[in-house]
């Protein structure tokens, strides 16, 4: 912003044309969700997002092109890489992808401690490129914080969110097997992708040795086999080519562009505003109550102000943080609704700095089809019933086996006739091991605003202030020892492990700082996710975590959104928080 907020020309005419019932910032995973159920219940809703207008299908550029049609095979270029220290650590950036993802320079902020913040600022966000892992959290997770001592207690139960689990899992299409395991609830699932011969070898030694561990099929975000609600959307059958982060032509991942916001489109209900960078929740404080959103054109630097009765904060976690923040006011003067000061605070993430690869003999006359866009896993099996380990919470462990192919052979090197020869024929089993740990939220991770610095629209950047602590080391630790123990026993040779020691960010799974809770002095949000001080003020998206869970977290933030979105709407008829 040019100038401070106070002190700038306003567009303040016709009000009423900018007025809704409900504004959502933001258009990913949960933003998408939330403009899906508002709309459908017959709420006028505008959604703002911060980034360019991207429309499915028409904007995928690169979803059919061959490795060859690009200059440097898919890979960046030494240049990008030097320019973008950050995004480029991403495993899911590559030059086909690279158009969806915020480059280092585009939007700064300052890492008080090493912190690789991955976004993609466009309509969908990051919902165009995420992994689309999807499980449950059961209701091991949600007690966790009361059992073992942390965070704060989750003021609901999985009782309270398996049904809207239920509800977006039937939308979404999500593939998977009912494995009857407690700690990893079974969902509403489509037909599950089948393991290949080296990870079913895998499962039968791993399940066969363990009482307490299952290898199981991944559940993930892909239709197998579209069901007439998934047809409606005008989605269809992944052809496993995965190819996702190039945003699916078939509409067979989720993304918010191919389901979501075409849904809420349809109602007549949505408006859309791309190139709409929120500066702050506007507070009335003779009628405590939020009235609106202040918007700063990202392209012409005009301001705009909206009005809607209650509004849904979206705009993913760490500029959720950010957002609240700025929000200030002479009754919020430390960010909007942060009475108790834990705004910004209590951010975690989930662990993924360890690995364990090794190889597999024999099976050389095998090999597998398509290429299925998702891992097999190993639920956590650590601290799950009680406390056990000398860490606490637990991990899950994604595996998967594959045989070395042409275009990782084509790095080696060669020439003539023998080197062509070699690429055509499959490489050696390689089996690839990773953890996806629970960390501990801590009032010591935090976010806070810059009070110096600023980005080119005059909001203070964010400064992040997040890190490991023993508990983490502990559990990598755990992780190595047993991963290498269970490849070991299902046969694998040549087991070696390693701690990449990544920057907390890579795992793209942040959240917290805006976390739910019973108590309006230890949390920002109660049950409904609805902020204790501005009851028409929602935020549903990472930021709202208690704790992190092992759990892949995007079902949950869809969830969390139905349920928050339900229940707005009937307050909002009942003309409670409007």
């Amino acid at each position: 912003m040019p100038q401070d907020s106070l002190d700038v020309h306003l567009n303040l005419k016709a009000k009423k044309q900018n007025s809704f019932d409900a504004i959502v910032i933001g258009s990913g995973i949960s933003g998408g969700w939330a403009a899906k159920e508002l709309c459908e219940k017959g709420i006028k809703t505008l959604v703002l997002e911060r980034g360019r207008d991207v429309v499915h299908l028409k904007d995928y550029p690169t979803a059919t092109k061959n490795s060859w049609d690009f200059p440097h095979r898919g890979r960046i270029s030494r240049q990008i890489a030097k320019d973008n220290p950050i995004v480029s650590k991403c495993y899911a950036f590559d030059e086909s992808s690279a158009h969806f993802f915020v480059k280092d320079h585009e939007h700064p902020y300052i890492q008080e401690k090493p912190f690789d913040w991955i976004r993609g600022y466009q309509v969908g966000g990051k919902s165009l490129i995420w992994a689309r892992e999807t499980q449950r959290w059961s209701h091991y997770e949600f007690e966790a914080p009361a059992r073992d001592g942390f965070a704060t207690d989750w003021p609901i139960r999985y009782e309270d969110i398996a049904p809207w689990y239920s509800h977006v899992e039937k939308f979404v299409g999500i593939s998977g097997n009912k494995d009857g395991i407690e700690n990893l609830p079974d969902g509403e699932f489509l037909p599950p992708w089948e393991l290949n011969c080296v990870e079913k070898q895998i499962q039968s030694k791993i399940n066969g040795h363990y009482s307490n561990r299952r290898m199981i099929t991944g559940r993930c975000a892909h239709l197998t086999h579209p069901n007439k609600i998934h047809l409606e959307q005008n989605r269809g059958q992944c052809q496993a080519r995965n190819l996702c982060y190039r945003g699916c032509p078939f509409g067979a991942y989720f993304s918010s562009n191919s389901s979501t916001l075409p849904w809420a489109q349809k109602t007549g209900n949505l408006t859309l505003r791309p190139h709409s960078v929120v500066h702050s929740i506007l507070y009335d404080e003779q009628k405590q109550k939020a009235t609106g959103v202040r918007v700063i054109d990202a392209l012409t630097k005009n301001i705009t102000d909206y009005y809607a009765r209650v509004i849904f904060v979206n705009a993913a976690c760490l500029n959720t943080n950010l957002l609240l923040l700025n929000s200030v006011s002479s009754r919020f003067p430390n960010g909007l609704g942060n009475d108790s000061g834990l705004l910004g605070h209590f951010i975690a993430f989930h662990n993924y700095r360890a690995y364990v690869n090794a190889s597999m003999e024999g099976f050389d006359d095998k090999y597998y089809f398509g290429r299925r866009p998702s891992a097999p896993l190993i639920p956590s099996f650590r601290n799950v019933h009680r406390q056990e380990m000398d860490f606490l919470r637990g991990y899950i462990v994604f595996l998967e086996a594959y045989r070395e192919s042409w275009y990782q052979k084509q790095s080696q090197g060669g020439i003539g006739l023998g080197y062509k020869n070699d690429l055509s024929e499959p490489g050696p089993w390689t089996i690839s091991m990773s953890m996806q740990g629970e960390t501990i939220p801590k009032y010591q991770n935090y976010v806070r605003l810059s009070t110096n610095e600023k980005d080119q629209w005059g909001i203070p950047q964010l400064i992040t202030s997040v890190d490991y602590d023993e508990n983490d080391e502990k559990m990598i630790k755990d992780f190595l020892d047993q991963g290498s123990e269970m490849l070991s026993v299902a046969g694998c040779k040549n087991v070696v492990h390693l701690d990449n020691k990544q920057a907390p960010g890579l795992d793209i799974h942040e959240m917290g700082g805006v976390r739910m809770g019973k108590d309006s002095r230890t949390s920002l949000l109660n049950k409904w996710n609805q902020m204790h001080n501005v009851r028409n003020v929602f935020v549903t998206d990472g930021a709202c975590m208690t704790s992190t869970g092992n759990q892949n977290p995007s079902l949950t933030f869809m969830a969390l959104t139905a349920r928050a979105a339900d229940y707005a709407v009937q307050e909002l008829k009942k003309g409670n928080i409007a």
